[in-house]
């Protein structure tokens, strides 16, 4: 009875370690990436978005407005592919856009760029120059149900 009763109690204590986040996270500051690195960087993470999500003609996307080389650029990159891009957060009643949080941040000497909707997390590591940016990772994919 007490290895029943210690079992237990250590199953409610490690179950109390999982947590569900399903909040987006919210755009860090970036990083100085010059515009052809941005515009790299952007050009893969949303062509691989695109892979994801499916047909852009039906998807709204929705982003926090900001000024940065690599917000422009993304932008671009996701209005490329087809995608509507709402950044004043005016979307028209019968639309339900998908939210996109978006994170750049330098560790080690590379950039780390991040794509994250409510269903799929994406992240690369690059290598940036001055001309432009490489992938120096695999890309990360993550699903969420």
């Amino acid at each position: 009875m007490r290895k029943l009763l210690s079992l237990v109690i250590g199953a409610a204590l490690l179950s109390g370690c999982q947590t569900a986040d399903h909040a987006l996270t919210t755009n860090s500051t970036p990083v100085a990436v010059s515009g052809p690195a941005a515009g790299a960087i952007a050009g893969d993470l949303a062509s691989r978005l695109t892979e994801q999500m499916g047909p852009a003609a039906t998807t709204t996307i929705k982003m926090d407005k900001d000024t940065s080389e690599y917000a422009a650029a993304l932008e671009a990159a996701l209005k490329g592919w087809g995608y509507t891009v709402v950044t004043d957060g005016n979307v028209a009643e019968d639309q339900k856009p998908v939210e996109l949080a978006w994170s750049i941040d330098s560790f080690d000497g590379q950039v780390l760029a991040r794509l994250t909707t409510p269903a799929i997390a994406l992240g690369r590591a690059y290598t940036t120059t001055a001309a432009g940016a490489t992938p120096a990772s695999p890309l990360s994919i993550m699903r969420r149900n």
